[in-house]
């Protein structure tokens, strides 16, 4: 091709450096494919280009949301999201009265594990469905704890609330915030949360946005975890659960709200921070 670029006025010096950073370009996007590539495989194909774009950001990379989206279009890549609604299935007729106030309308939460919120959802197995129950911080999302069982009842939110109080402590006066199902309204629960001085905060009756924490996590736990796999026994559901949040969820999976940190990873910052406006 050298020999043309005479003909059409090009000195060679000037046809071979545009040809070198024509192949400077393919060198640097082609970099950047692998390395878009490999954040998408580490999150199991949950990140779409926004995240992806948001973790070369943060790593000190130039990324916008269109080139990123393109260059996972060509190669074929695809998040496995899409968007459905939770349904709730904890049923507050029995709550509908006076007590059952929401203490999150006029709070603004400034600290981890100051507000949580909890919720039940259920999970398809071959042995029958599973139900899962969490605690998470409003702050930093950080699920606190999970429990599961055969049965949805009280006890199985007594037991969430118990593993995260045994693993974060809660302080006497954090809100604790959940729907009105019967669990959560029933008279254990509630003497045990005063037991701990936990103030206990309801959403209001045919508004499931007031506990939009807890459901857009069962969503994506859906879509991520659940969704497109099949599991022949309860023991299967729950070791994949607790595997998600764990392993993934609360450790690595980014936020765009966290400034594309993990749960834990945005704590941790967040008291980093503190210590060394103490010093």
């Amino acid at each position: 091709m050298a020999k043309w670029a005479g003909y059409f006025g090009v000195s060679t010096s000037g046809y071979y450096a545009w040809r070198n950073r024509e192949e400077e370009a393919e060198d640097k996007k082609k970099t950047r494919c692998e390395e878009i590539k490999r954040i998408f495989e580490e999150s199991g194909g949950t990140y779409g280009p926004e995240r992806i774009a948001g973790v070369l950001r943060r790593n000190g990379e130039k990324a916008s949301r269109p080139t990123v989206e393109r260059y996972m279009a060509e190669m074929g890549l695809s998040s496995i999201h899409n968007r459905h609604r939770t349904r709730s299935l904890t049923d507050s007729r029995k709550a509908r009265g006076e007590g059952y106030e929401n203490l999150m309308r006029d709070t603004q939460v400034e600290e981890p594990y100051t507000a949580v919120c909890s919720d039940i959802t259920y999970l398809k197995t071959g042995e029958g469905f599973e139900y899962l129950c969490v605690v998470k911080d409003i702050m930093s999302g950080e699920v606190l704890s999970e429990a599961t069982g055969s049965r949805m009842t009280k006890e199985l939110v007594i037991r969430a609330f118990l593993g995260a109080q045994a693993r974060h402590g809660l302080r006497a006066g954090t809100i604790f915030h959940s729907d009105r199902g019967s669990q959560y309204a029933s008279k254990a629960f509630r003497e045990l949360l005063e037991q701990y001085g936990i103030k206990q905060s309801f959403s209001r009756v045919g508004m499931p946005g007031d506990n939009a924490w807890a459901e857009s996590f069962f969503a994506t736990l859906k879509k991520e975890c659940i969704r497109w796999r099949r599991f022949e026994t309860r023991d299967e559901v729950r070791q994949a659960v607790f595997a998600y949040i764990e392993g993934f969820y609360n450790t690595k999976r980014v936020q765009k709200r966290l400034g594309y940190l993990s749960p834990r990873q945005y704590v941790k910052s967040l008291y980093q921070g503190s210590r060394q406006l103490v010093a």
